[in-house]
């Protein structure tokens, strides 16, 4: 679901104009939400125990609320679908709904049911192909996010029919970026940067009191190049874009970014769609809702939402960003045009 953004020149000058550079951050990296997970702290009280316990953090909530593990927390409320309500902690609790907000304020666009699709296409994995019409109907039939009942007083889930998949991919690694950071300022780690497979949390600002450079990454290109960079502090930026994990059959470039509506993947111009906020684990719900409801209807949905921005990457290479980023946001690939909304 992530495209790549990136930190761009962290030398950066002294905000006063001197030549301080930047302190060189205790760093970490390790494997999990099938993602390298990189943390670096600009501060040299860090240790390897706080790496250490970062890492348990990580492995905690991968086991509350991964799908690929039979025994997680989501696993189990995804087995007793359509027979009963199945207790959970809080926090997969929260996740979820969580989850279930960005499906109704996207009107299914995003919707955290869509587990039958992603097993039935397999993007990423091997074996990935174009399914049948037949298990395409199939799966659809068990997608809706309105057959998910919540009981906040019991933290109970239920899914209302047999063979429904709730899956938190599109959401998850956003909430795990936020856990991750409200641990590091609970340890008196102000500055810093968490990247989970492009997913950023660029928490507090430099040792230097300047602000992070952020690179959106080129939806066309390998992962490095950018086509533009922005300045930002104690936000999160997460993008998802159709580049990052697909197959080709029969000549067709097959995305993972798939419809509720349709069952393929979502098909609207659209090369991927970044947003700023606060939280990640919002950040990471309304990149995938944005980018389903395309360019016009996705600005619309932004302008709408408080402290949230957005970049939108088409395919024919035009870039349109949300007012709050003008004079912030910085084109640096020329193979590339600003854009203003037809709206505007």
């Amino acid at each position: 679901m992530l495209m790549v953004v990136f930190i761009v020149g962290c030398n950066n000058s002294a905000p006063n104009g001197g030549t301080a550079p930047v302190k060189e951050p205790k760093s970490d990296s390790f494997f999990v939400f099938d993602t390298i997970v990189s943390i670096r702290i600009y501060d040299d009280k860090a240790t390897e125990k706080n790496f250490q316990e970062i890492k348990e953090l990580t492995h905690v909530i991968d086991t509350q609320i991964s799908r690929n593990l039979d025994t997680s927390e989501i696993s189990k409320v995804n087995q007793a679908a359509g027979k009963a309500a199945v207790h959970v902690s809080d926090k997969t609790f929260y996740v979820v709904q969580k989850a279930l907000m960005y499906s109704e304020l996207s009107k299914g666009q995003f919707d955290l049911t869509i587990g039958p699709l992603v097993s039935l296409w397999g993007i990423g994995n091997e074996g990935a192909h174009v399914p049948t019409k037949p298990d395409l109907d199939a799966a659809l039939t068990k997608i809706n996010y309105k057959d998910v009942l919540l009981d906040e007083s019991k933290k109970e889930i239920k899914l209302a029919k047999e063979g429904m998949e709730i899956d938190l991919g599109a959401i998850g690694k956003g909430y795990a970026a936020d856990e991750i950071a409200d641990y590091l300022l609970k340890n008196n780690f102000n500055s810093a940067i968490i990247d989970l497979g492009g997913n950023i949390f660029a928490l507090g600002v430099k040792p230097d009191g300047s602000q992070w450079n952020i690179g959106i990454q080129d939806p066309k290109e390998e992962r490095g190049n950018q086509i533009g960079k922005m300045k930002v502090n104690n936000k999160t930026i997460v993008t998802s874009g159709i580049y990052e994990r697909f197959f080709v059959e029969n000549g067709v470039h097959y995305h993972h970014i798939l419809s509720p509506q349709t069952g393929y993947p979502v098909n609207n111009n659209l090369s991927s769609v970044s947003i700023v906020t606060d939280k990640s684990i919002d950040a990471d719900g309304l990149s995938t809702s944005v980018f389903a409801l395309g360019l016009e209807e996705g600005k619309k949905f932004v302008d709408g939402l408080d402290n949230v921005e957005a970049i939108f990457v088409t395919a024919d290479q035009k870039v349109y960003i949300t007012d709050g980023l003008k004079g912030n946001f910085d084109l640096t690939n020329e193979m590339y045009q600003l854009c203003e909304f037809s709206n505007n």
